[in-house]
């Protein structure tokens, strides 16, 4: 059962919360699992303008998760595990702008609840891709399938997310070479670290570089990290337009302000 709350406020900015609740039920000798969601407004700035806030609450029984309405998704529900046809089971997880990797209904996501086991990670985001199972698709746009299991995933920003610099040996020349490493694997997942290929977005001030073509051909840069290569981005044309250069082990790079035009979302 869902409702539906409007309240009228004089606002043109907005900032809300969410509480999530759990509640357990008996009826006719079967336990429910209820899950909830709550919105509460924490701030909001005063004009003249009238605006109409609408907030959606729901409830779904047995292990259902909701995304709410007001984050610019419909209403989908799933059970973990569950399985549509025979020999398949489909998990859902989520995956934040630190590259952490969560089941999507953890209830509380930090360090302590995402996945860290470096071979299940490399395991999990070797097979990542775009959703084309036309299941979740708008909800859930990437896939991993291992097994037996589709394990959809949805992301903050991006599902590669690069968490470090790492050097490794050529074994053909003896030199050692920067590689980027994705999703909190270290080496086992990496790719060749391509500085003049770095991309910083001057609106939101976070940084991309390519990534594997199958997830979408670019990745987010952590947020720690970005803001250790701030320090080194040039800005001919000003701060207030893109950088136009990258200074990386005492040496500067003309950054290429192509590659990623047709790859961000």
């Amino acid at each position: 059962m869902y409702s539906r709350h409007s309240v009228i406020l004089n606002c043109d900015t907005i900032k809300c919360s969410f509480l999530r609740f759990t509640l357990r039920e008996r009826r006719r000798g079967r336990e429910f699992e209820i899950l909830g969601y709550i919105v509460i407004i924490v701030e909001f700035k005063v004009t003249k303008m009238t605006s109409i806030f609408c907030i959606r609450t729901g409830f779904a029984v047995s292990r259902t998760f909701l995304l709410p309405n007001i984050l610019g998704r419909g209403y989908v529900t799933y059970i973990q595990g569950q399985s549509p046809q025979p020999r398949v089971r489909e998990y859902f997880y989520y995956i934040d702008h630190q590259g952490m990797l969560f089941l999507d209904d953890v209830r509380i996501r930090n360090f302590t609840s995402c996945f860290k086991d470096k071979k299940f990670l490399a395991f999990f985001f070797k097979r990542l891709r775009k959703n084309d199972t036309k299941r979740y698709t708008d909800d859930f746009p990437f896939l991993s399938i291992c097994g037996v299991e589709r394990n959809y995933v949805r992301c903050d920003d991006l599902p590669l997310v690069f968490t470090k610099v790492i050097q490794k040996r050529n074994v053909e020349t003896g030199a050692e070479e920067d590689w980027f490493s994705y999703a909190h694997a270290d080496d086992l997942l990496t790719v060749p670290f391509e500085p003049q290929r770095l991309f910083m977005n001057i609106k939101t001030g976070r940084v991309y570089h390519p990534a594997p073509e199958k997830a979408g051909g670019i990745g987010l840069v952590r947020s720690n990290l970005a803001i250790e290569f701030s320090a080194s981005f040039n800005f001919q044309n000003g701060e207030g337009n893109a950088p136009t250069h990258f200074v990386w082990r005492d040496e500067r790079y003309q950054l290429d302000t192509g590659w990623y035009r047709d790859k961000l979302p």
